[in-house]
């Protein structure tokens, strides 16, 4: 399966309005996810999934949007941007799927250093309120 079917299905997600089911679908089960504020490889479908559930809440509102695309192969790199609390955003998602068309690997980088605080600020409160 290449990038594009995968990507499709990504967007398709985040268009969505974030489903918890139809993220855990789209992750394979060793998929790994490297988070801009933690320092270690998140891995397993489930800690992946309790990341990224998080991030596309807490980054995903209205001002997200992704500014371009760059694909080849099994992997993608889409750069994004969005704003929150008057802090603008700008970073970039790297995704890597299996042959069965799931996420293996996902890393986010993020910039400027004020953005990475508010991220995490925001990232800290969703997986707190997923673990409550």
């Amino acid at each position: 399966m290449s990038a594009h079917e995968g990507l499709a299905a990504w967007h398709a997600y985040m268009a969505g309005g974030g489903d918890p089911e139809a993220l855990k679908a789209l992750l394979a089960k060793d998929a790994v996810f490297h988070s801009p504020v933690v320092h270690t490889p998140q891995e397993g479908r489930d800690k992946v999934f309790a990341y990224l559930h998080a991030a596309s809440h807490a980054l995903g509102g209205d001002d997200f949007r992704y500014l371009r695309e760059i694909v080849e192969g099994d992997q993608a790199m889409l750069e994004f941007q969005t704003e929150l609390d008057g802090i603008q955003i700008n970073g970039v998602d790297i995704i890597r799927w299996n042959r069965e068309g799931k996420i293996k690997d996902f890393k986010v980088m993020v910039r400027p250093l004020k953005a990475i605080n508010k991220v995490w600020e925001k990232m800290a409160a969703m997986l707190a309120a997923q673990a409550g």
